[in-house]
């Protein structure tokens, strides 16, 4: 059995296709996904998805690219819908300054005030990270929640990685972990120990070789699988029983 940990099922990229995506992730022994919404409307699609498939869960958060649009309104939306079945994590949330598609500080502030959001409510985070490594850090040393969660499509090197560990939280590898430049991250793949690391695709971005130029899915992941398993030197085998678990046991699933 196989984990896909982070992946947007409830995009539009899948809506001509979603029971046919999850189809060939069973057949590639994806057994369990994580589907993570990004907006309120994304948020309510990602609980309407995982109701509809057993092996697919929600998270619930505001992408830091989307922050500005944060009203008065939109934390007591989340704490209901944190509520709700099959939804166990917060997120993603978190900064991302290489688009910054919100402004700097809006998305800092933004990011502390959900990080305070995700410790009343007791769910474990997810966090977005792009350039905006040394930010992240100081943002998740301050934060006093007791659930954790992963830090996703891990993009910083073996200090930070190990330096988030210590902490409490998780590192999730994505497809470009297959990429021939990706020195940093297959470094921090081989490093970090096996009780902390968790796979994903991002799907439908970030597309691991051989597929890349194809919207990602899924069934994909088991690309990332074979590639970090070189990498630690284990077999395909043994890193997937060691994520599948170290995936249920971050979001709480039995």
């Amino acid at each position: 059995m196989i984990a896909d940990s982070h992946a947007h099922l409830e995009m539009n990229d899948f809506d001509h296709d979603r029971k046919e995506v999850i189809r060939r992730a069973e057949e590639a022994g994806v057994d369990l996904i994580i589907t993570v919404g990004t907006t309120l409307d994304d948020c309510r699609k990602a609980i309407s998805v995982a109701n509809e498939f057993k092996n697919v869960y929600a998270a619930i958060g505001i992408h830091p690219h989307e922050v500005k649009d944060i009203d008065h309104k939109t934390y007591g939306t989340l704490k209901k819908l944190a509520k709700m079945d099959k939804v166990v994590a917060f997120g993603e949330i978190g900064l991302d300054f290489f688009r910054n598609l919100s402004p700097k500080d809006v998305q800092i502030r933004r990011f502390g005030e959900q990080l305070e959001l995700a410790q009343e409510i007791g769910l474990p985070i997810i966090i977005h990270d792009r350039d905006a490594h040394q930010e992240t850090v100081k943002m998740l040393h301050g934060w006093k929640g007791n659930s954790k969660g992963i830090v996703h499509c891990f993009s910083g090197d073996y200090r930070m990685a190990a330096e988030c560990i210590d902490m409490g939280f998780s590192i999730s590898i994505p497809g470009a972990v297959t990429f021939g430049k990706s020195e940093k991250l297959q470094e921090v793949a081989k490093r970090i120990p096996l009780t902390s690391i968790l796979l994903e695709t991002d799907a439908p971005y970030l597309t691991p070789h051989p597929h890349r130029g194809k919207r990602n899915e899924p069934a994909y992941v088991i690309h990332t699988l074979r590639k970090v398993a070189e990498l630690k030197g284990v077999s395909p085998e043994e890193l997937a029983s060691a994520t599948y678990q170290n995936t249920k046991t971050v979001f709480g699933i039995v």
